[in-house]
């Protein structure tokens, strides 16, 4: 999988943030969400400047679907990327949605304690965290 976008170094804040936003928002619509009918879309920034995306995906054996991050960090890692910058998360039916408790971990395993996690509403990211401040104490060798 490759990135389904680039950010380049001299890029300003507003520039990603936009960019992270409508690249969660665009995969979001993409969501196999027939259960809980909560599409779930999410856009993984790493240190190279590519962009990553996923959306859930969710199957009638409950609960073996993926989470929007999951398929996200699937694409990284596909890509042969290891380790995430920033995180934005972003849902139809609910704003200020972080990530849910195994997300956490599993950004855990490729960000650090500075990865920043940024929450949306329906217009762009409103709200901004670092990982340390969402999962401390993870168990990772990074964080």
């Amino acid at each position: 999988m490759s990135a389904v976008a680039q950010i380049g170094e001299t890029e300003d804040r507003q520039t990603i943030n936009d960019t992270l936003f409508r690249v969660a928002r665009d995969i979001m619509g993409k969501a196999h969400s027939p259960y809980s009918t909560f599409p779930v879309g999410v856009a993984l920034l790493t240190p190279s400047g590519a962009v990553y995306s996923g959306c859930n995906i969710e199957n009638a054996s409950y609960p073996e679907g993926w989470c929007a991050e999951t398929a996200a960090i699937s694409h990284m890692i596909c890509a042969g990327e290891t380790e995430i910058a920033e995180v934005c998360v972003t849902a139809k039916k609910m704003d200020r949605i972080p990530p849910c408790g195994g997300c956490r971990q599993r950004l855990a395993e490729f960000g650090t304690a500075q990865t920043l996690v940024h929450f949306s509403d329906q217009s762009g990211i409103v709200e901004t965290w670092t990982l340390e401040d969402l999962l401390p104490s993870a168990f990772s060798s990074r964080i």
